[in-house]
């Protein structure tokens, strides 16, 4: 059953009275060593991307997302995102993005330049953007580039310290690096508490992702759903049903 952009007219619903639907995706290359299953593969994410433009949908960062939804448009549009700042958004989802026409947000641990997924005990080590790769990726139109932390960690057990330099720092860092305001907040691990949501607004973000935030649902702890190498065309159907099911409306940014 296919799914696109008229669907909510033929049932006589508004698919903007539903949450946008983001995608989560992380690393694109080897599948091979995956114990966390956050890598899909470049031909895997080329058929997803496809299979979105196929039914009318067309793939964007989450500030246009939410810009078009605030205009009472953006019925077609998906956000999707990519976590960590792995470098292999540069080598492989860009030019994946270009060729399908879509854009992204890329949320990258500007205190973790250059590095590696060290948060990851069971590994495969995978390197991170350095300065060079984070401004590639915020050069390229379509592409948002927000803040994922200083270096990944789960805020609800951080200190207020701690709490302030990976989100606030985190932005004045970034900013400067890519020489453009950073609207968007992405939680390590998704795990979000009403405290860490009021320190991403208060340090001026403009949303914050989440993944599945309950209650504290809203601009500031936006639900996403996880998108894998074993997502066929079936499962990104299911998925989007039950998104649009399971989730609850979301406010737009203004």
């Amino acid at each position: 059953m296919p799914v696109s952009a008229d669907s909510s007219r033929r049932t006589g619903t508004s698919s903007l009275d539903a949450p946008p639907w983001v995608a989560m995706y992380h690393s694109v290359g080897d599948c091979s060593d995956d114990p966390y299953r956050v890598t899909v593969s470049p031909e895997r994410l080329d058929r997803q991307l496809g299979w979105l433009r196929r039914h009318g949908l067309r793939g964007v960062c989450v500030r246009d997302l939410l810009a078009a939804r605030a205009r009472g448009q953006g019925r077609d549009l998906v956000g999707l995102t990519f976590d960590d700042g792995y470098a292999d958004f540069v080598e492989a989802a860009l030019p994946l993005l270009r060729h399908h026409g879509f854009g992204a947000t890329l949320f990258v641990l500007p205190g973790r330049l250059g590095g590696d997924n060290a948060w990851d005990p069971r590994g495969p080590r995978k390197p991170l953007l350095d300065e060079r790769g984070i401004r590639t990726a915020a050069a390229c139109e379509g592409v948002e580039v927000g803040s994922h932390g200083l270096t990944h960690v789960d805020l609800t057990k951080a200190d207020d310290t701690v709490l302030h330099a990976e989100v606030a720092k985190s932005r004045a860092v970034l900013s400067e690096l890519i020489g453009a305001h950073v609207d968007g907040f992405c939680y390590p691990y998704g795990t979000v508490d009403r405290r860490v949501a009021d320190a991403v607004r208060d340090a001026g973000y403009g949303y914050g992702c989440a993944i599945d935030p309950g209650p504290l649902t809203g601009p500031y702890a936006l639900p996403r759903l996880h998108v894998g190498e074993r997502d066929t065309s079936v499962r990104l159907f299911l998925k989007h049903k039950l998104h649009r099911l399971r989730r609850r409306p979301v406010e737009a940014v203004r």
